[in-house]
C-alpha cells in the first residue's frame, strides 16, 4: 500500500532516486509458497502487470499458508480452489471470495477412499502408504479418518469454469496421488499454460517418473523446479 502511494503522489524524478536508495524494499514481493513456487512462477510473468489470470488448485489446504495462489489472487488474479479436508472452505470463503471454494476430492476414479487426517492438515491425504510412512514421524501423527467418494477433475471443471475462461496454471499437491488427479482431467478441453506438481525427485531421477513421462507426452516440459515441487510448461498451442 505504501509503495503505491509513493507510486502515485511523488514526483518521477523523486521516486527514482529513492529506489535508487531503497532498491529492496521496491521490488520485493511477498512470498506464500512453502518453498517459493509463486515467485518461481511469476517470473514468467515478467512485463505483465495488469494481466489477471486464472488458476485451478488441487489440493489448496490454506488460503495463505504454502499457498502457491495467494500471491496471484492479490494481484487480482481468480480461481477454483479444491481441498476435502472437512472445514478447509470456511477460511477461502472468508479470505478468496472471488474464487471457487470445493470441499471436496479429486481423483481418477469416482470410488470411496480413505482420506488420513494428520495433526498437521498439510499432510492429509488417500495415499495409505505414504499415510502410514509419516504417522509418527517426529509430532507428526494421524488422528482420523474420513470416506470420501472424489470426482474427476475435468467433470468438476465441466461444473465450475467460467464459460470462454482460460486457465493459466494448475498446481496439484495431494500428497502422493498427483497423478491420479492428472489423469483424471480432459486434457483435449483443458489446458492450463503451466502446472505445479508436488514431486521430491531430484534432476536425475526424473525420467523415472510417470508424471514426469505423461505430461511429457502431452506436450509439457520441465521449466522450473523447487524442492518439493516441479514446474512444467507448454510446448505446444
Amino acid at each position: 500500500m505504501i509503495q503505491q502511494l509513493i507510486g502515485k503522489l511523488l514526483p518521477t524524478n523523486f521516486k527514482k532516486q529513492l529506489i535508487e536508495l531503497f532498491p529492496n524494499y521496491f521490488y520485493t514481493h511477498t512470498c506464500y509458497s512453502q518453498d517459493g513456487e509463486d515467485m518461481l512462477l511469476n517470473a514468467f510473468y515478467e512485463g505483465q502487470k495488469s494481466y489477471k489470470g486464472f488458476f485451478v488448485d488441487v489440493g489448496a489446504h490454506h488460503p495463505t499458508r504454502f499457498s502457491n495462489t495467494m500471491f496471484f489472487y492479490k494481484k487480482g488474479w481468480r480461481g477454483i480452489n479444491i481441498d476435502p479436508t472437512p472445514g478447509s472452505m470456511k477460511k477461502f470463503r472468508q479470505q478468496r471470495s472471488r474464487d471457487i471454494n470445493l470441499e471436496i476430492a479429486i481423483s481418477s476414479e469416482k470410488k470411496p477412499l480413505t482420506f488420513y487426517l494428520f495433526n498437521e492438515p498439510a499432510l492429509n491425504g488417500f495415499d495409505g502408504s505414504v499415510a502410514t510412512e509419516r504417522d509418527g514421524l517426529g509430532a507428526f501423527k494421524i488422528i482420523g479418518t474420513k470416506e470420501i467418494t472424489p470426482y474427476l477433475l475435468s467433470e468438476v471443471l465441466d461444473k465450475h469454469l467460467p464459460n470462454g475462461q482460460k486457465i493459466d496454471f494448475f498446481t496439484i499437491d495431494v500428497e502422493g496421488i498427483d497423478y491420479d488427479v492428472l489423469t483424471s482431467n480432459n486434457w483435449e478441453k483443458y489446458r492450463p499454460k503451466y502446472i505445479f506438481v508436488e514431486s521430491p525427485l531430484d534432476f536425475n531421477n526424473l525420467r523415472s517418473s510417470k508424471i514426469y513421462t505423461f505430461l511429457q507426452d502431452l506436450g509439457y516440459e520441465l521449466v522450473g523446479k523447487t524442492k518439493r515441487t516441479l514446474l512444467f510448461g507448454t510446448t505446444r498451442s
